[in-house]
């Protein structure tokens, strides 16, 4: 267990390097100016974090733990017999609420905006999908490969959501017309072999 000392000093970084994000790219945040902020001195930070990089990916690590934590629950609760629809649903379920929920972090992935946070994001997503789809694989033989399912998969979504969000499209709607067009594909049964 970490040093409570150390948890809010990572943690004070973390909302800093966030708050700093309302007004620059990424790139353009140095080390000196994050300490400045966060009133934390850079060799307290150089303890903690090797760079910036570094910072920014243990924030997406625990992304990582709470919408992992969301799935597993939503799992439980209401896809017991493991279908496997229901599972990428639950998977685009938690991915949706974690974004959603920590917005005030996830505006920022912008691809124009932060390529570097925009390439993280989308890599975590693309390698938990293509996690599952190799464990789907497992029971039912694909007709493509995991990662090309997956890319499949992920980059639809996240264009039909991307593209609902310029239309004015409700959360609400677009989640829920996004599960029907996940759905739709998987249940078709083109992703297995005949």
């Amino acid at each position: 267990m970490e040093d409570k000392r150390i948890t809010k000093t990572k943690r004070t970084l973390k909302h800093t390097l966030i708050r700093l994000l309302s007004g620059l790219s990424f790139e353009q945040i140095s080390i000196t100016q994050l300490c400045q902020e966060a009133e934390i001195s850079r060799i307290t930070f150089y303890a903690h974090y090797s760079d910036k990089y570094a910072l920014v990916d243990e924030i997406f690590q625990d992304m990582v733990e709470i919408g992992t934590a969301a799935y597993e629950r939503k799992q439980r609760e209401n896809n017991p017999g493991r279908d496997e629809a229901l599972s990428y649903c639950n998977i685009l379920d938690s991915i949706l609420e974690l974004y959603y929920g920590h917005f005030d972090f996830f505006r920022h992935t912008a691809p124009d905006r932060n390529p570097y946070l925009a390439f993280a994001f989308y890599s975590i997503v693309l390698e938990t999908v293509e996690g599952h789809t190799k464990r789907m694989d497992r029971r039912s033989r694909l007709r493509y490969s995991p990662k090309r399912i997956a890319g499949f998969l992920c980059y639809g979504i996240i264009g039909f959501i991307n593209e609902g969000h310029a239309e004015k499209v409700p959360v609400e709607q677009l989640q829920r017309e996004a599960k029907e067009l996940l759905v739709g594909v998987l249940r078709s049964r083109v992703l297995v072999r005949q």
